[in-house]
Order: structure tokens, then C-alpha cells, then sequence
């Protein structure tokens, strides 16, 4: 029992320390750099930040595409042209995971202050350019830190869009973001810990017997929340009054 025991704490503290001293591996982000080295003809750009990992595609967001299509609708019946390039905080192998979940803990703290600069360079080059940075959960607490590093000289040319947010983010008093949570449904927001570890439990056992079956899932598919799904007709109203209010 006691070799047992010794061998646990073993690989406890290997996998602990393999986890702090990992090599950090971000996205490239390619076709956001793309974006923001040429000088787009739309007049807003809308940067599209999922939740979870922040690695799911624009086309199989389903939880959130329709949100920033919506937005998109919105600003191009005032004339405005736009454009929808995605932020991915998180590159899909084992390191890249493993740097991701760090950024997590750490409340994206390190690719927060990069983005914002570079937020910062291309409004500069751009004078007469805005950008919607738009954020579901996860990406909803990676949008808010952008927005507390972007500099007071452009704030008035950046604005957030905050969907379901954790619990546990702060709520920003900026004027130039918006915060939507169903407050009276979402656990996720309201943080039901019984409800939480219980989709938490469920997702992971789903996700192991699928991959022992050799199905290619990702962990994400499995995570199902009762209350944590928005769609653009329950957020429509405050999303559009609040573009009003910037945009016209």
C-alpha cells in the first residue's frame, strides 16, 4: 500500500511540475495577423472569441455563430461594412492544451496584454477603423482582460460583447462593454457547484468511453449546460441597443 501510495504522489508531482516548466505554444492566429498587417476595406472588424478552449472554428460554433452574425446583420442595416476574423487562445496539441489551460489559471493574463497591442498598432495605422471584440464564456473572461490592457487613447474605438460569463469574472463598469447573462437560468453564471461537477462528471465520462471506442471527439462536444445556451433572439435587444449607443 505504501509503494502505491508513493507511486501516486510520484506521478503526482512529475505531472505538476511537467505542467509549470512545459515550453508555452500558442496559436499562430494566421488570418487575424493577416487582418491586421494589410488595411481591410470594411469599416469594423469583429473578432470572434468561442468558449471552452477557444479553439472551435467559426463554422461549427453553433452556440455562438448565430450571435456574431446577428451582429454583423446589426451593423451592416446602419451601412457599415464588416468583417469576422477569429482569436484562438488555445493550439490543439498536448502542449498547446497544456499552455492553454495555464493562460486559464492565469486569467489570460500574458495573451491579453499581446492582443491589446496589437489592437493598439493596427487601430493606430487605421485611424478610421472600430473592432467588436466578441466573447462566449471563456472567451467572454479573455475579452473583459483585453479590455482592462487596451489604452484610454483608442477605448473609444474598441467595444466588447460579453456572452454568458463564469461566475467567477468580475463585472466591468466600462461603458464600452456589454455583459449578457440570464441570470435567473444559467448555473454557469449563478455558480451551482452541484450542477457544474455534474455536467463536469458526465462530460468526461462520455468523452473517455468514446475515445476508448476510437471515436476522434473533442472534450468540448460532451459538455452540455442546461441554461448556459444564448441564442441572438434572447440577446438580440441588449446587444443591438447597446451597438446603437456606440455605433450611431
Amino acid at each position: 500500500m505504501g509503494k502505491i501510495k508513493y507511486l501516486i504522489y510520484s506521478l503526482v508531482f512529475l505531472g505538476g511540475l511537467f505542467f509549470l516548466l512545459s515550453p508555452e505554444v500558442l496559436p499562430n492566429n494566421t488570418q487575424l495577423k493577416e487582418v491586421f498587417n494589410s488595411t481591410p476595406q470594411n469599416d469594423i472588424i469583429v473578432i470572434f472569441n468561442s468558449g471552452g478552449w477557444g479553439d472551435t472554428p467559426l463554422r461549427e460554433a453553433q452556440d455562438f455563430a448565430p450571435i456574431i452574425q446577428g451582429i454583423q446583420d446589426t451593423v451592416s442595416q446602419w451601412g457599415y461594412s464588416s468583417i469576422v476574423v477569429p482569436y484562438e487562445r488555445t493550439e490543439g496539441s498536448l502542449l498547446g492544451k497544456i499552455s492553454g489551460a495555464k493562460e486559464t489559471f492565469q486569467l489570460f493574463r500574458k495573451q491579453a496584454e499581446d492582443f491589446s497591442r496589437d489592437i493598439d498598432d493596427f487601430l493606430n495605422k487605421n485611424p478610421g477603423k472600430k473592432i467588436i471584440i466578441a466573447g462566449l464564456c471563456n472567451g467572454g473572461i479573455f475579452t473583459n482582460r483585453v479590455m482592462e490592457s487596451v489604452p484610454n487613447r483608442i477605448k473609444n474605438r474598441v467595444y466588447a460583447i460579453e456572452v454568458g460569463v463564469p461566475f467567477w469574472e468580475e463585472t466591468s463598469n466600462s461603458d464600452n462593454i456589454i455583459i449578457v447573462n440570464d441570470k435567473e437560468e444559467d448555473p454557469l453564471f449563478r455558480g451551482e457547484a452541484k450542477i457544474l461537477f455534474s455536467t463536469l462528471f458526465k462530460g468526461m465520462s462520455k468523452w473517455f468511453l468514446a475515445k476508448i471506442s476510437g471515436e476522434s471527439v473533442s472534450l468540448a462536444q460532451f459538455f452540455y449546460m442546461p441554461g448556459h445556451q444564448y441564442s441572438w433572439g434572447e440577446v438580440q435587444p441588449e446587444v443591438v441597443s447597446f451597438l446603437e449607443r456606440k455605433l450611431r
